[in-house]
């Protein structure tokens, strides 16, 4: 088991509160909320869960075009051991949950365990992030079983464009999709569009149009290095502020909304007409790790601290080896202790995780 050390007694205070109210986890106040803060004083109330790293399209940025090592059925964590995670990590204060992948709706199943989390005591939110292909199939059980919101991709409505970047075709049934959400009524949906420099300037004012029409608030997302074909550069990343300015030559000035959540990563504006907002999430231009209040649990088991880390403290061993909660605190205690205080992305130093997006999980 690894062993972290810091400064002073935060380790050791925080090892031993978590490990005093980790065997009777669902009897623990919400007040607990204090116990995963990292040596740099950022609360961690938001997991991320990767459920499986399958996808059924092959988006650049993300995964390679041909795959042939997706993890064994086997090697996936089992409903019953996300919940146990969950259950522990709720009554140490997270609150939200997010299901990711690879795309979670390949998942069989997936709206047993979203009932499942609903019914965590402390989890209030469970939001889901897909490329909405599967939507018209699955919506209504994952909506009827607790989900509440949804983030969904899309990053051109242009069929051509969409085949370059995804490598697969169907814009029209992600736009499919993502109307069958509206129409069921999911208390928030948000649009996330990829954007890169070379590619994507020409879709910004058709999908800032489309999510208008729809009243529903699009983020773009500055292209990470997280790419499988570790093809990713400098230059091939268009900017937060870049994309404002061409909204703004279209739109009129955008208004600073402000954050609904001080941890949320996306700065969010108005439109001076008042219809709907637009985001931006920019990791590599004005990085937000000092706000970041998120772990991710890999679909093989594998707790992360930051998504640029590669560092990986695997619970999926303990689960499986009859460790106690107290052990597997233990652990998360160390994950949380470890994080750094940002990654260094186009900064010297700086090195791309040896896993892709989609085996980390999004």
């Amino acid at each position: 088991m690894l062993s972290v050390r810091l400064p002073g007694s935060f380790y050791l205070d925080c090892k031993n509160a978590l490990t005093s109210f980790a065997d009777s986890a669902p009897s623990v106040p919400r007040d607990a909320a204090d116990r995963l803060i990292d040596r740099f004083g950022r609360a961690h109330r938001s997991l991320r869960i990767s459920v499986i790293d399958r996808c059924n399209i092959r988006c650049f940025y993300c995964m390679p075009e041909h795959v042939d090592n997706f993890l064994p059925r086997a090697d996936l964590l089992s409903f019953d051991e996300i919940v146990r995670v969950v259950g522990l990590l709720a009554s140490a204060g997270v609150s939200k949950i997010r299901l990711t992948g690879g795309e979670p709706l390949l998942r069989p199943n997936l709206d047993a365990l979203i009932a499942r989390i609903a019914a965590v005591p402390g989890v209030d939110e469970i939001a889901l992030t897909t490329n909405g292909i599967l939507l018209p199939r699955f919506a209504e059980s994952l909506k009827a079983a607790g989900l509440q919101r949804l983030n969904i991709s899309l990053d051109t409505l242009d069929e051509a464009t969409f085949q370059r970047i995804s490598r697969r075709s169907g814009v029209d049934r992600v736009i499919a999709g993502i109307d069958h959400a509206i129409d069921l009524g999911f208390e928030q949906i948000r649009l996330n569009a990829l954007a890169i420099r070379g590619l994507t300037e020409t879709e910004i004012v058709p999908l800032v149009d489309f999510a208008r029409r729809r009243n529903l608030t699009l983020r773009f997302i500055e292209y990470m290095p997280l790419d499988a074909d570790r093809a990713w550069r400098d230059g091939d990343v268009l900017t937060g502020d870049t994309i404002r300015q061409r909204l703004e030559s279209q739109y009129g000035p955008l208004l600073e909304s402000g954050r609904d959540d001080p941890a949320q990563p996306a700065i969010d504006y108005r439109f001076a007409d008042g219809s709907g907002r637009v985001g931006f999430i920019n990791p590599v231009s004005k990085p937000f790790c000092n706000a970041c209040d998120r772990l991710r649990l890999t679909a093989d088991g594998g707790l992360r601290n930051c998504l640029f880390s590669d560092r990986n403290w695997d619970l999926r061993a303990l689960l499986r080896s009859g460790a106690s909660n107290a052990d597997l605190i233990n652990l998360i205690t160390e994950s949380v202790a470890a994080k750094e205080a940002g990654h260094l992305i186009s900064r010297p130093g700086f090195q791309q995780p040896q896993r892709a997006m989609y085996q980390i999980g999004g």
